[in-house]
Parts: C-alpha cells; sequence; structure tokens
C-alpha cells in the first residue's frame, strides 16, 4: 500500500516541478524586455522574447526625405495609416505579416490591440483614421500612438491601460498632435516612458514639411527628466521609473 501511495505523490511532485518550472521560465521570457530602436519619424523595430516588430515603415519624400528607407527584417509589421509617405512595405525583406486594420489580434500568442483615432483634426475627413497598437512584450505594455491627431476617449484609454512605454508624435502639422496636444495625451495615460516621435529632424524637406521640432515639446513637459540616446534603448520592467515619467530621446544616426 505504501508504494501504491508514493508513485502518485512522486508523480504528482514530478508535475508541480515541471509546471514552476514553465511558469518560471515564461515569467523570465516576460521580464527580458525589449529593444527599441529607432529607423526615423514614427517607424521603430521592437525586439524582444524572440520577435522583432516594425512598425510604421515610410517612404522617404517630405519630413522624411532625409531618412534611409526602413528595409529591415520583421516578424511582425504594424501599419497606423496608408498615405502616401506612410505604411509603405516597398523594399521589406521576407513575408512579414501585417496588420493595418483597428480590432483585437492573437498572433503565436502574441495578444494586439489596434485602436482606432482621428488622423485630422477635422474627425478624420481629410486624413481618415490612424491606428494605436498596443501590445505585450517583454513584460511591457508598449503603446504607439502612430500619428494621433485626435484626444484619447475613455473607451481608447480602457484599452490602452497604462503604458510602460508611449511612443507619441509631438511635431504637430495637420497629421498628428502638436507638443501641447501630446501632454495631454501623455497626461490621460499617464506612461512610465515616454518616446517622442514624428518631429521635424534634418530628414525635412524645407519646403515639403509642416512639423516642429522637439524643443517645443521638452519644452511643455519642463520638469519630467530626459535622457538623451543613440538610436536604440533598451527597456525592461526593471528600469522603468519607480515613480513618475521620463521622457527617452532616440538619435536617428545620421
Amino acid at each position: 500500500m505504501k508504494r501504491r501511495k508514493f508513485i502518485p505523490y512522486a508523480s504528482a511532485g514530478l508535475f508541480s516541478a515541471l509546471g514552476s518550472s514553465l511558469l518560471a521560465q515564461r515569467a523570465q521570457a516576460q521580464a527580458s524586455g525589449v529593444t527599441i530602436q529607432s529607423l526615423g519619424h514614427t517607424c521603430f523595430l521592437f525586439t524582444g522574447g524572440g520577435r522583432r516588430i516594425l512598425v510604421n515603415p515610410f517612404r522617404p519624400i517630405g519630413c522624411t526625405a532625409g531618412y534611409r528607407a526602413p528595409r529591415v527584417s520583421a516578424d511582425l509589421v504594424m501599419i497606423s495609416s496608408r498615405l502616401f509617405d506612410e505604411g509603405s512595405l516597398d523594399g521589406l525583406p521576407g513575408n512579414p505579416r501585417l496588420l493595418a486594420e483597428a480590432g483585437a489580434y492573437e498572433i503565436n500568442g502574441l495578444r494586439i490591440q489596434g485602436i482606432g483615432i482621428d488622423h485630422d483634426r477635422q474627425g478624420g475627413q481629410r486624413f481618415g483614421t490612424n491606428i494605436i497598437w498596443r501590445w505585450d512584450m517583454g513584460g511591457l505594455n508598449i503603446t504607439h500612438l502612430g500619428g494621433a491627431a485626435a484626444p484619447i476617449e475613455v473607451e481608447q484609454q480602457i484599452l490602452i491601460g497604462r503604458p510602460d512605454v508611449l511612443l507619441v508624435p509631438v511635431g504637430g502639422g495637420p497629421k498628428a498632435y502638436n507638443a501641447e496636444e501630446a501632454r495631454q495625451a501623455i497626461q490621460t495615460l499617464n506612461p512610465r516612458i515616454i518616446i517622442p516621435t514624428q518631429y521635424r529632424t534634418q530628414a525635412a524637406d524645407a519646403n515639403a514639411c509642416e512639423i516642429a521640432g522637439l524643443d517645443e515639446f521638452l519644452s511643455v513637459m519642463s520638469g519630467t527628466p530626459v535622457q538623451r540616446r543613440g538610436d536604440s534603448l533598451s527597456v525592461s520592467s526593471g528600469s522603468l521609473p519607480s515613480q513618475g515619467s521620463r521622457i527617452e530621446v532616440l538619435s536617428y544616426p545620421f
């Protein structure tokens, strides 16, 4: 009788140990963090947990004329809008999965939420709908606002949650937040790390770019700590600010 009792207990202990090991491995993978690389304008490559996610590849023209076309390999490409200079897939290697519409997705265990918001200040009548992308990667809530131009509504805020990393346009123009509008969105979402996007740099064609530089945004965000990086940043749950927010400025390697 003792042996018969021992075998089930040993099996239960083995399964418990295996389950604990798998949970530990999953937790380690989730907490391993993400490397975020700036490829110009609103285009970023996110690498972590064995995945490569490319957001908003573009065609170099106008405000992006001096950037290199972001022809990098990725498993998944997410696009916020498809205008003449936005959402270009030209020259991307391989055959990555493409997401370009609002909705809830699950791809190989990765949960992604695409949230529609106006791409202009006329209710979307001029430039249509922009897609905000929100997903969990490396133990982080990452939210890329793309070219959002309208205030964040309550329903959108609920879907987004509190971002650990928020990529927000700040340069204004007709298709995205200006500095003050970006500040209001940040106040609504209360992110831990803020990465400004879509502002004027030396890449801009002087005659065909309506957006402003970064300084106005940094001015309206006075009091928020700012760190300036190269073209990439590694973030993990352990490197997030314990209180408040921090601005991370990524510099494009011209």
